[in-house]
């Protein structure tokens, strides 16, 4: 199994224009049994219609969320929560959209329902979509508490194989539903581990597209991208410092694997390890204090561990499972996402750093692989097979709800979900 021998893998430098239509496509495998009722009553139009259906965009966000119980209907019944709206055009490619939830209570005055969110937006038909993205993380927020993420991005490597061709590797980003697919690297040279800017506007990644393993920082908007790493030996792991500001990653030019931190205004390095063990996979704490970390400094496989940038500190932090790997922190610092193993089987597990607890999240015949955490701390992104073929999957941070992202094409691996972006 591909997983099984990943961190070796990469520890040894060996690892290896589309359409405007979805190449992954959500699909939602497990709900929660208490999910809300909402209901979406169809946008009225005035003038020509759009190409895209703003309130069925919305109504797809919602329920693939796995929070809410979506009736999709001009008179939704026994809901307490109703999404209204109008699409209007008021130009060549201009619409007005302004849409409003109501909460179902009627005011007893007026004999109306109470108005809980009222917005009114004016955009080009193709800004039609991204509206309805962000019309969903208003109405998300506003009854579930917690910032929506139907407006955030996410970034994984496609790979897709022929026996009349050499394999190709493509570096891809997407809307967080699947749609919008944009290619920013297409190679047959082996692509891998994708990492996101704090801002958004920036994606880490190891290419080995000269033979040897090399990191590269990409604009997501330009594509104009730049050389930063390029050792002799493994050049690999990148991961984004909270400001943006530095980048840690692994490099063995001083023999063993170990963790670095580069200042990205100046190219400085500053080693942190150092020892004779395998330390890879850095990933920083949200406030910058501290880095967490794959190391078999223990034993012969892998486990978590965190290190205390002021003192050089470092303590073990995994216990459950014998394989521990793919570490990062939650947006609330409280808790670590990783990739644990029981037996033979690799899952998606998350360990609370108070209380200690540990759970595992997937618990699924078919191995999963590099989880990514959504900027809300709601859900984690990985990957994982199907049928055969790798695909992404998607599971709540409380276990409740799970979702597939099966391409269309090829297999997907590697995915890191965006940060918010504006």
């Amino acid at each position: 199994m591909r997983k099984t021998y990943l961190f070796f893998f990469m520890l040894l430098g060996i690892l290896v224009t589309k359409s405007a239509f979805a190449l992954l496509s959500l699909e939602l495998t497990r709900g929660i049994s208490g999910a809300v009722p909402i209901g979406i009553v169809p946008f009225s139009m005035e003038g020509s219609a759009p190409l895209q259906d703003v309130s069925a965009i919305i109504a797809n966000d919602l329920k693939n969320s796995g929070r809410f119980k979506v009736q999709l209907a001009a008179s939704p019944e026994k809901v307490n929560n109703v999404v209204v709206g109008q699409v209007k055009k008021v130009g060549s490619d201009t619409y007005q959209v302004s849409f409003q939830l109501l909460d179902g209570f009627k005011d007893k005055a007026s004999g109306s329902q109470n108005i809980s969110l009222s917005k009114r937006f004016t955009v080009s038909g193709n800004q039609l979509r991204p509206l309805a993205h962000h019309i969903s993380d208003l109405i998300y927020q506003q009854i579930q508490g917690v910032r929506g993420i139907f407006s955030t991005r996410l970034a994984y490597v496609v790979v897709q194989r022929s026996s009349k061709a050499p394999t190709r590797y493509i570096l891809e980003v997407c809307d967080q539903d699947g749609y919008n697919p944009r290619p920013l690297l297409n190679s047959t040279d082996p692509i891998m581990s994708p990492s996101w800017s704090p801002n958004g506007k920036q994606i880490a990644y190891v290419s080995f597209e000269k033979k040897h393993a090399s990191i590269y920082l990409q604009d997501v908007g330009t594509g104009g991208r730049r050389l930063v790493s390029e050792f002799r030996g493994i050049n690999g792991a990148p991961a984004w410092s909270p400001d943006g500001r530095k980048l840690a990653l692994v490099l063995s030019k001083g023999g063993a694997p170990s963790i670095y931190v580069m200042d990205l205004s100046s190219y400085q390095l500053t080693q942190m390890t150092h020892d004779f063990y395998i330390n890879t996979e850095p990933a920083w704490s949200r406030d910058g204090q501290s880095i967490i970390f794959t190391s078999n400094r223990s034993g012969k496989t892998p486990q978590i561990y965190q290190m205390n940038l002021a003192n050089r500190s470092i303590s073990r932090l995994s216990y459950d499972g014998n394989y521990n790997a793919r570490a990062s922190f939650t947006p609330d610092g409280n808790h670590i996402v990783m990739l644990n193993r029981e037996s033979t089987i690799f899952n998606i597990g998350i360990l609370d750093l108070d209380g200690g607890g540990f759970r595992v999240l997937t618990s699924s015949q078919d191995d999963s692989e590099s989880p990514s955490i959504a900027p809300n701390g709601s859900m984690v992104l990985y990957g994982t097979f199907n049928r055969g073929r790798s695909v992404l999957g998607m599971v709540a941070t409380d276990g409740s709800v799970q979702l597939t992202l099966p391409a269309r094409q090829g297999d997907v691996q590697d995915p890191a979900w965006s940060p918010f972006l504006t």
